[in-house]
């Protein structure tokens, strides 16, 4: 039985985006593949990626051409906002909420920069993880959970990220190994 509610995380296949943020580093990972339907399409997608000049990582999750419209509505929300991640992230689930074109779109993200982490989705919110993990997408349960066990470890922010992503691929059959990372400095609390 397959949820109305495209936000329902049993509607969502084909990706695994994870966040970790950790003594002055924040990293995104995400895997490689894409699926349609029971077939691996392609294994090496790039579903993170910087923004705002490097200083903002995205990784997102759901319809490709839904999240690439949506990266590009939050890079002009950035050049907006310049260095206000939570309000440019607002601001677009506000137009993202009301427009009737963009509510349609049905994907999923999340976005960090230097001082904050932020889960994006279609139904306006904007939320804020207050252990500094976030994980969406098809196997993101998986990986939020490793990374929630390895976090007290002395593993750092990308070794933590990459061991969640790869348990992910582990569990869930719409995720792969094939991983794209990237990390930033953050700021230490």
């Amino acid at each position: 039985m397959t949820s109305d509610n495209p936000f329902d995380a049993s509607a969502w296949h084909g990706t695994t985006i994870v966040t970790v943020r950790k003594a002055g580093k924040v990293v995104v990972a995400g895997d490689g593949q894409v699926s349609l339907g029971n077939t691996v399409i392609k294994a090496n997608a790039r579903k993170v990626r910087p923004l705002g000049e490097g200083s903002v990582i995205a990784g997102f999750a759901g319809a490709t051409a839904d999240a690439f419209t949506l990266l590009e509505r939050l890079e002009a929300k950035l050049e907006q906002y310049p260095q206000q991640l939570t309000r440019a992230c607002v601001e677009l689930a506000k137009d993202w909420r009301t427009d009737r074109f963009l509510r349609r779109l049905e994907a999923m993200m999340i976005v960090a920069d230097k001082s904050v982490t932020l889960v994006l989705t279609g139904t306006g919110d904007v939320l804020e993880p207050e252990d500094g993990l976030a994980a969406i997408g098809s196997g993101g349960n998986y990986a939020l959970a490793a990374a929630k066990a390895l976090i007290d470890t002395d593993a750092d922010a990308e070794a933590i990220a990459r061991k969640s992503m790869d348990i992910a691929a582990d569990i869930c059959v719409f995720t792969n190994s094939s991983l794209i990372v990237e990390t930033l400095d953050a700021e230490t609390k």
